[in-house]
């Protein structure tokens, strides 16, 4: 499958992904948008990964744009919701959110949006292929067990995920709970407080007789 072209003002390949080098991007740069278009396979991928998710694993897929109210925070310019609940109590479900950028946010768990692409810049230069490849593999992280999520009281109230996955890894990332809705961390606590491993793998479906 041959990938598109884009080109610049001079006529110029551009080449997402690696434009800057060591120099790091230009100032001018930080304020400028182009080419959103290469972010559009996003939701190609998505729902690929919303038809894998719900042959491979038990789990089901329910669409409403009711369903981008998972997210964290209010989001503009959504044109569809997904949510794919694994059938197990102690599995991490996701919802994909699908935006008009075009990109596309997954909900994961309790506490954590996942966001693709995560910056539209000029300046962080952001691949429509690498940007799908990081929605895949951490979608299917969370499936495969590898997503955790621990909220924490003292010394102090906080919020920690780990995303891990052969191959790639986003490593520990979190912050204080008083920047999260405060009724999510409530539902947060609650759910998290019963899953003494953390969230584990999605079950797979039997095989056909």
């Amino acid at each position: 499958m041959s990938l598109p072209v884009f080109r610049d003002a001079s006529g110029a390949v551009v080449d997402y992904g690696s434009r800057w080098g060591m120099a790091g991007p230009p100032e001018d740069s930080l304020s400028v948008t182009s080419h959103l278009e290469r972010f559009a396979p996003l939701h190609s991928i998505a729902d690929a990964l919303i038809t894998h998710l719900t042959t491979r694993y038990d789990a089901v897929a329910d669409e409403s744009a009711s369903y981008a109210a998972d997210l964290l925070n209010e989001q503009e310019g959504v044109t569809r919701a997904v949510r794919v609940t694994p059938m197990a109590a102690d599995a991490a479900g996701v919802t994909f959110v699908f935006t008009s950028f075009p990109g596309v946010i997954v909900h994961a768990g309790v506490l954590q949006d996942l966001r693709f692409p995560d910056c539209d810049c000029d300046a962080c230069d952001e691949s429509g292929v690498d940007q799908a490849g990081e929605l895949e593999w951490q979608v299917l992280a969370v499936a495969a067990g590898g997503f955790r999520e621990t909220v924490t009281s003292r010394p102090r109230a906080t919020y920690t995920m780990d995303l891990k996955y052969p191959g790639g890894s986003l490593g520990s990332h979190g912050g204080r709970l008083s920047v999260y809705p405060k009724d999510r961390v409530r539902a947060a606590r609650d759910a998290l407080k019963g899953l003494a491993d953390g969230w584990q793998p999605w079950p797979e479906r039997a095989p056909r007789q």
